[in-house]
């Protein structure tokens, strides 16, 4: 029998405010709606972040082969500072359990895995010193936002010295294959350009020697994230005994659950008994004799050294039905805005002011481009579910209009401190010219005095 393995994705993003055309312009104008995200967050936090929290770690407390994994984004752990001091300590204190793993990922989650490699390599680096920072470990596994992946990624992973790297179990890829093993990748290496830059911004100490893929079991973690409270799907209601069942006679060495944290309690409320399935699980599954591992504990008790090779020449993800980059390139719109966001990281990091850098980042999150999504029937009501946003065009207008304001912004101080360099530049050579005449002056004055004061002498000389 398999073990089985929790991860959990925990973010929320910074949604973006109306900027109208009066507001731009101004000397700092408010790109992010404070209060609605404010609002959100709070809402999630009562209904999933804190009552999950306590009892998982009740969980952890009563349950000895009770682990579980977590990826939370930079800008959730931005807003926990901002919005909810008190979830913060609460994920601090399943840390201090010992049993949970806390994975690295793009800290802005961005889509810079795909877009820029030195944005990518700054941005899991920063990520990694928040993990040890905050909850005190070094991670060890790397998921990519949304879980985008391909050989490429999983290769340049491997250089920035992660062990571990999960993915998405799509079916064309396993061709009938279990997504409950270990996989590998191609060996090959990555242009020298981008070993350049991940070797100059290195999150972790030295490359690792390998890299082991972990793929999402799709259709039993969907059967939590998505069907659990559906009443038209066959298996409603779900009993935490039937789905151990299910669990157990699946073969390979871990079923990977991966899913959304906000799974409990919030897209599957309280009324609808997730709380009360997720408690009785580990002791249903424990009785059983299956243990839960984290990532990196199913990588190392892996004991055989063959794995399958998952060869991803086409990026995939988790997302929509196909588990590609559709859900945030699939139309013009989400194109435009995702090559005009990266267009301005030369002109950003050049002007070195850290809270135009700050913006610029919270603006490449993923989920700004993936409420522009046009997408129709079941993709498109989910993007929708999740849109705060009357329509993708609204979604887009507001992306626009925040990323035009942030460039002339961006324009107006490189223009200035050009300007500025040119008078400072105007000014040390007026200087200069000041300091040489007043030296010639100086001089001059020097001569003349000498001169005089040699013709006193030789006449007093005469006159004796």
């Amino acid at each position: 029998m398999p073990a089985v393995c929790f991860y959990f994705q925990v973010h929320q993003p910074y949604r973006l405010k109306d900027l109208r055309i009066r507001h731009m312009d101004c000397e700092h104008p408010a790109y992010f709606d404070e209060e609605k995200n404010r609002q959100i967050f709070r809402k999630v936090a009562e209904k999933c972040y804190l009552p999950t929290n306590k009892l998982m770690l009740d969980l952890l407390n009563r349950h000895k082969d009770f682990h579980i994994a977590y990826s939370l984004s930079g800008v959730f752990l931005d807003q926990c500072k901002e919005y909810g001091p008190d979830v913060l300590a609460s994920f601090q204190e399943l840390a201090k359990t010992g049993k949970v793993e806390f994975l690295a990922e793009t800290y802005y989650h961005s889509l810079s895995a795909v877009a820029s490699i030195g944005e990518f390599a700054e941005q899991v680096g920063m990520h990694v010193r928040a993990m040890e920072e905050l909850f005190g470990q070094t991670p060890r596994t790397f998921r990519n936002t949304e879980l985008i992946f391909n050989n490429e990624i999983a290769q340049i992973a491997r250089l920035m010295g992660f062990s571990g790297i999960i993915a998405e179990g799509t079916d064309h890829l396993l061709r009938g294959r279990s997504p409950n093993n270990p996989f590998r990748i191609p060996q090959f290496r990555v242009s020298r350009g981008q070993e350049r830059a991940i070797g100059t911004k290195r999150p972790l100490a030295e490359r690792a020697k390998d890299i082991t893929v972990l793929l999402k079991n799709y259709r039993l973690s969907d059967d939590i994230a998505f069907r659990f409270s559906d009443r038209n799907w066959s298996g409603h209601p779900l009993s935490a005994e039937t789905y151990a069942d299910w669990v157990q006679h699946n073969d390979g060495h871990t079923v990977n659950l991966f899913m959304d944290y906000e799974t409990f309690g919030e897209h599957q409320w309280a009324d609808t008994g997730i709380f009360d399935f997720l408690e009785a699980l580990p002791r249903i599954l424990g009785a059983r004799g299956i243990p839960f591992f984290t990532p990196a504990q199913a990588i190392d008790t892996w004991k055989n050294k063959h794995r399958d090779l998952y060869d991803v020449h086409s990026t995939i993800s988790w997302a929509d039905t196909e588990r590609d980059l559709s859900a945030w390139t699939g139309n013009r719109i989400q194109q435009s805005a995702l090559h005009a966001a990266f267009a301005l990281e030369h002109a950003i990091k050049a002007s070195e002011d850290a809270e135009l850098l700050n913006v610029w980042r919270k603006l490449l999150t993923s989920d700004h481009l993936y409420y522009m999504s046009t997408k129709y029937w079941n993709d498109g009501d989910v993007h929708k579910y999740f849109s705060p946003y009357e329509s993708p065009y609204e979604a887009y207008r507001r992306f626009s209009h925040a990323l035009c304001d942030l460039r002339e912004r961006v324009t107006i101080g490189a223009t200035s401190a050009v300007k500025t360099k040119q008078r400072t530049k105007k000014h040390a050579t007026i200087s200069t010219g000041r300091k040489i005449q007043d030296a010639r002056h100086k001089n001059a004055t020097k001569r003349e005095t000498n001169k005089r004061n040699n013709e006193i002498t030789n006449k007093r000389t005469s006159i004796s």
